[in-house]
């Protein structure tokens, strides 16, 4: 069976993207669960704030990709295996975007993106702004479960030889750029 690699464009958004959600995920569960410095914890949600408002476009041309990706699949025709797989990664790409449009719609102050762009904060509702923080949250868990889910999954294929971190790789990207 010939399995492809990656276009260089899908590692990159790829690997961004890991990146960038494992570090929000993580960084903010801490300063949530352990004691830091107000300091700290200011710093990190003006990081995380601010990375993960320039990660929306990235993330909706990564969706974008995925989606033309599954209008040329046949769904009917795949494994069992291969349809958990298609079942996971959508719930792993719907829930990136629950927790993005609910951090976006739970902010209670303006949006400052690096200190360079503020955008206004689009809700003023308290109670509907707590509503979305709570939505928020779950769902930053629900996906740091698939996260852990989806990392376990890799593990297990490459230790029964399938290897799907190679074809995701940025060697993989030169192996197919020197084919050409």
């Amino acid at each position: 069976m010939t399995v492809l690699n990656y276009s260089g464009q899908r590692v990159w958004l790829h690997w961004i993207s890991a990146a960038v959600i494992i570090w929000t995920l993580a960084s903010g569960f801490y300063v949530a669960v352990a004691e830091v410095p107000a300091r700290i914890s200011q710093l990190v949600a003006f990081i995380n704030v601010s990375l993960t408002t320039v990660f929306i476009p990235l993330f909706v041309w990564r969706l974008s990709i995925f989606v033309a990706h599954v209008r040329h699949m046949n769904l009917n025709a795949l494994t069992l295996e291969k349809k958990l797989v298609f079942i996971v990664h959508s719930l792993i790409y719907l829930t990136v975007a629950i927790v993005l449009v609910t951090g976006v719609l739970m902010m209670n102050r303006p949006i400052d993106v690096f200190g360079v762009v503020e955008i206004v904060q689009p809700l003023s509702d308290p109670a509907l702004i707590a509503q979305f923080f709570t939505l928020h949250v779950w769902s930053c868990l629900f996906l740091s479960l698939l996260i852990v889910l989806h990392v376990g999954a890799v593990i297990v294929h490459e230790l029964c030889g399938h290897r799907v971190l190679r074809r995701m790789s940025f060697c993989s990207i030169v192996r197919s750029e020197q084919l050409e």
